[in-house]
């Protein structure tokens, strides 16, 4: 479980691509100096499991289902930055909202607007996240937790302030960049229940 709060951005610097997966090789932040094999980590909002580490990388495996979820190809990501979390620990405050770190999505960056020193996000979804999505509510994009300003259309709009632009790799993104999405886990599970039980009422 992580909180949408981005601790450290660091490259992407290898990939090795085997039969039914992808080893990726990330740049170790200094101060991850707690690391344990086994340790999850968000990448991008990906929650991934620590394999190897070193003074200097992170190796995590890519399996069959978070590659079709991000519709991984091959050498994409060598040398984009990665934004990093490390999952939360009992009695942390969140400052962000609840994450999984299972990527529900990739959606699209439509527009850019600088505001000032902020700069507002426009991206589109693919219809199946509407139910899921709502002015105010949270979402997450890269891994970072975010509020919705505003959604119609299928398209949602957040505002980046200067700290979240500083720390993540958010302030990089260029229009038609897909971008990993994860909803408000809490609503994915309440629509589903209330998917099965209208199911059982209509049988």
């Amino acid at each position: 479980m992580f909180s949408g709060i981005i601790e450290q951005t660091q490259p992407l610097v290898d990939e090795i691509n085997k039969e039914n997966s992808v080893q990726i090789t990330i740049v170790r932040p200094i101060d991850f100096d707690d690391l344990k094999i086994g340790d999850s980590i968000a990448c991008n909002g990906v929650c991934l499991t620590l394999e190897a580490f070193n003074e200097k990388t992170m190796n995590f495996t890519l399996g069959p289902e978070t590659l079709r979820v991000l519709h991984w190809s091959p050498q994409r990501n060598i040398g984009k930055m990665i934004n990093l979390e490390r999952s939360l620990r009992l009695g942390d405050r969140v400052h962000g909202h609840f994450v999984t770190g299972h990527v529900d999505e990739l959606g699209q960056v439509i527009d850019l607007k600088k505001m000032g020193d902020t700069l507002d996000l426009k991206i589109k979804i693919p219809d199946f996240l509407s139910p899921l999505i709502w002015k105010k509510g949270s979402i997450t994009v890269q891994g970072v937790s975010l509020t919705i300003n505003s959604f119609s259309e299928l398209v949602f709009t957040v505002g980046l302030i200067p700290e979240t632009l500083k720390r993540t790799n958010l302030g990089l993104l260029k229009v038609g960049d897909l971008v990993n999405l994860e909803v408000d886990p809490m609503a994915r599970a309440f629509h589903h229940m209330m998917k099965e039980f209208y199911h059982v009422q209509q049988n």
